[in-house]
């Protein structure tokens, strides 16, 4: 997707809310930082587009006009793999989003696919597939054929989301793309991401499984990441020393395998964190 690798905040730093008065003013403060990407929050969304046509439409103006690659974070109150009258609210949840996306030039719709609860992991990966197959028709009939559906990597082992499931998605459902959250990821694994191989293991089941343009253009999440036995429990800043990962050691897969990613800051610090990351990817290209 990225002609190059992009920096930016998911949602609206807090000190933007300050001064902005209409949410097409993110991308001029992020142009005026270096920033290239703007993950939109729709994370409390319910069956219908909660952003009016007009105000999508301004947004995608100025995204454009200040070079930012737009993507959407959709409701977290998903789950595929539910009961019946939830998983349909699902995906009238994601079909908002897609249509928002379509709005505002949105090139993925990046969402949480559901808990396991009492389901067998096999089951609940069958069954979210089948929801999300459904899901795609929908989004063709109704002329959506330009965004992309992006099932993330999950943090706690409770949930749909390993590196499994997430390449089982891409493989099986059409109009999909790749999303890695590589603090997801580490929690989930027990701080599995420790050296560059850990990360380059990652990159290699990636390009056997979905091939080398995947891995070029996937969509990531970054954060430092505290976990417990259960996976996840919350993000924190890169500059803390006591979590991993260890951004560097992703920008040396980055530029060994000649990947251009869009990737999406989740610290609480989001776009200084965004900057940081940016500039150790600068200086990773020119060591």
């Amino acid at each position: 997707m990225a002609d190059y690798t992009r920096f930016g905040p998911a949602g609206v730093p807090e000190r933007f809310k300050k001064i902005i008065r209409h949410i097409s003013d993110v991308p001029g403060l992020l142009h005026a930082e270096g920033l290239t990407a703007f993950e939109y929050p729709a994370v409390r969304w319910g069956p219908k587009p909660q952003i009016k046509k007009e105000s999508a439409e301004q947004l995608k103006n100025q995204a454009l006009k200040n070079d930012i690659v737009l993507s959407i974070h959709g409701s977290y109150f998903l789950n595929l793999c539910g009961k019946e009258e939830i998983v349909e609210a699902s995906k009238r949840r994601i079909l908002a989003c897609t249509q928002a996306a379509k709005w505002m030039n949105a090139y993925v719709v990046v969402f949480h696919p559901g808990f396991y609860g009492k389901m067998d992991k096999n089951v609940a990966l069958k069954k979210c597939v089948k929801e999300l197959r459904e899901v795609v028709e929908t989004m063709k009939s109704l002329g959506i054929t330009d965004v992309k559906l992006g099932p993330e990597t999950m943090g706690k082992v409770s949930q749909v989301g390993s590196l499994e499931e997430i390449l089982t998605f891409c493989e099986e459902v059409e109009q999909t793309h790749l999303v890695i959250d590589w603090g997801h990821l580490h929690a989930r694994y027990n701080g599995f991401l420790k050296e560059s191989d850990d990360f380059r293991s990652i990159i290699n089941t990636v390009e056997q499984r979905l091939g080398t343009k995947a891995v070029r253009n996937m969509h990531c999440h970054f954060s430092k990441i505290e976990y417990t036995k259960k996976g996840e429990r919350r993000h924190h800043i890169l500059d803390n020393k006591d979590y991993g990962p260890d951004f560097k050691l992703l920008c040396e897969v980055i530029v060994e395998y000649k990947m251009n990613p869009v990737i999406i800051s989740e610290t609480p610090l989001l776009d200084f964190d965004s900057i940081s990351m940016r500039e150790t990817l600068n200086m990773t290209i020119n060591s």
